[in-house]
This record gives structure tokens, sequence and C-alpha cells, in this order.
């Protein structure tokens, strides 16, 4: 991936725009519906990727490949937050 900074920098963007309600047990992403749960993003292979594919492509410009290495890298923080509450 030729261009690797700006990737991480939309992971990071992703990351600081999604919202963690341990308490209802919710999530809030900037590409989903107004809300997901916990339990349908943690173990998931793109259940809202629909969504996603369309806000990356539409809002950062990101190829196929490059969506797919940004979810990949996203779910992971996201994951790790959620199992840790962070």
């Amino acid at each position: 991936m030729e261009n690797k900074k700006y990737l991480d920098r939309v992971i990071i963007s992703l990351v600081r725009s999604t919202k963690i309600d341990y308490g209802k047990g919710e999530i809030y992403t900037p590409f989903s519906l107004p809300l997901m749960y916990l339990h349908s993003l943690v173990f998931s292979e793109p259940p809202q990727c629909l969504y996603f594919h369309g806000y990356c492509s539409k809002y950062f410009g990101l190829t196929e490949d490059e969506i797919g290495y940004v979810w990949k890298e996203y779910m992971e923080i996201i994951n790790h937050k959620i199992e840790n509450e962070q």
C-alpha cells in the first residue's frame, strides 16, 4: 500500500469518530445506522460493510483494497477497546 500514512490517518479519524456506550451496550460509528450493538460488531466480518464501504469511498476516496485494509485495522482497534472497556 503506497498510501499507508494516509490510510493510518483515516483509521485514526474513524476510531475518534466512534463512540462506545458500555452501559447501554451501544456503539455509534460515522458510517453506520444511528447505532449498533456491541455484540454485532465485536466478532464481525463487516455486517455494516456496505455502509463502511460507501463511507470510505465517498469521504476518503479509498479503493477496494484500501477499504479492506482500513476495515481490518479499524476493527482490531475497536474490538480491543470493547474487550478492555477503554
